[in-house]
């Protein structure tokens, strides 16, 4: 492969492809080669590099005095990050350099980052975070000659320096609150001692899988879910979620009752039957509500995650689906460099609300 794509820059530094008569006229043309070792993620091997008669050639893909070229699995490896399927990065492959690549060996180069994958997905994490969101999206996925649906249970925390954190992804059957403790105690024996706030949607039993594992952990009514849901009806809840009181919020609910109820009465009676687990957060500083109900922590990450899977209609097993997970996740997190602009408020304000539980030294 990397061969075909040192003659194929060369045809195209020349503007014309090997065993054409163009070079016979004076210009520049082909002039042998020169043998060069190089290291691969498949050990070491004699390349044959193709060189000009007026030396101008200068190649990419193996550029002149570079002597390790694993990077080429890792150009394979961001392609299929993005969402490409390996028969799409096949077709790539030949179409710009000519030269061909099988799925199967597309395949093969990806499957190098399982190891990684499941390493991550056991790496030891912090001992407290302010914030855990928890969430499922769900693929299909071939078990046993058939196609089943699988659920993709998602933990990200804000960890007490302010940073997102993808705390892990786990594939299993549909969404329950039995396989949820199994994850929260997979979370504990990791290393996570405390957690102060816990977002999570209304699945039957959740709370009391949470409280199992972290009994002091108050329990926050995911506002994402609440909004995504209301805003299959209406776009406007701001009023609601960010008044200044409880009871400022149950003030603009009552005049969104007035003009939605009648048209919509099913948006406005979710609110209502789920208020005190809704409005949870109140209870906190206002500064650090919009860690609690922001729709970019794990909302946005969702969103990325479909993005980039959307194409794949059905994964072949459960690790060609953690494969892409994990390569979609260290794609979006590498973008995940910004801290809350008032996060020295935002600890003030926490060791008031939890003096028990995390102090200076935590912040040390």
């Amino acid at each position: 492969m990397l061969q075909e794509m040192l003659e194929g820059e060369l045809d195209d530094h020349l503007g014309y492809e090997k065993y054409e008569h163009s070079g016979e006229s004076g210009a520049n043309s082909r002039n042998g080669h020169r043998s060069k070792k190089v290291t691969t993620s498949f050990g070491d091997m004699d390349l044959e590099v193709p060189r000009d008669r007026n030396s101008t050639f200068e190649p990419q893909i193996v550029k002149k005095h570079q002597r390790d070229v694993s990077d080429i699995e890792s150009r394979v490896i961001s392609m299929y990050a993005k969402g490409m399927a390996t028969r799409d990065i096949s077709s790539h492959l030949e179409d710009i350099y000519g030269i061909e690549a099988s799925a199967e060996m597309i395949s093969k180069i990806t499957d190098r980052v399982l190891p990684e994958a499941k390493a991550w997905q056991s790496r030891p994490l912090e001992s407290k975070y302010i914030v855990m969101f928890l969430d499922a999206i769900h693929y299909h996925v071939k078990e046993d000659s058939l196609v089943v649906k699988k659920a993709v249970y998602i933990a990200i925390g804000i960890r007490l320096d302010g940073m997102k954190e993808v705390m892990g992804m786990y594939i299993g059957g549909n969404e329950s609150a039995k396989y949820w403790l199994g994850i929260l105690n997979d979370l504990k024996a990791r290393g996570v001692q405390d957690i102060l706030v816990c977002c999570v949607d209304g699945l039957s039993g959740f709370c009391d899988a949470i409280t199992t594992v972290y009994p002091q952990t108050d329990i926050q009514r995911c506002i994402i879910h609440q909004i995504r849901s209301s805003t299959r009806f209406v776009s406007d809840l701001k009023k609601v979620y960010k008044a200044n009181t409880q009871e400022d919020a149950w003030e603009q609910l009552d005049a969104f009752d007035s003009k939605w109820g009648k048209k919509y009465p099913a948006a406005v009676k979710s609110w209502r039957d789920n208020w005190n687990e809704l409005t949870s957060f109140f209870q906190y500083p206002y500064e650090m509500r919009s860690l609690i109900y922001t729709t970019n922590a794990i909302e946005g990450f969702n969103r990325q995650l479909r993005k980039v899977t959307k194409t794949r209609t059905v994964f072949p097993t459960d690790d060609s689906l953690l494969k892409l997970l994990f390569l979609a996740m260290r794609d979006i997190t590498a973008k995940w460099y910004g801290k809350p602009h008032n996060l020295g408020l935002i600890v003030s304000q926490l060791m008031i609300s939890f003096p028990n539980r995390i102090s200076d030294e935590d912040f040390a």
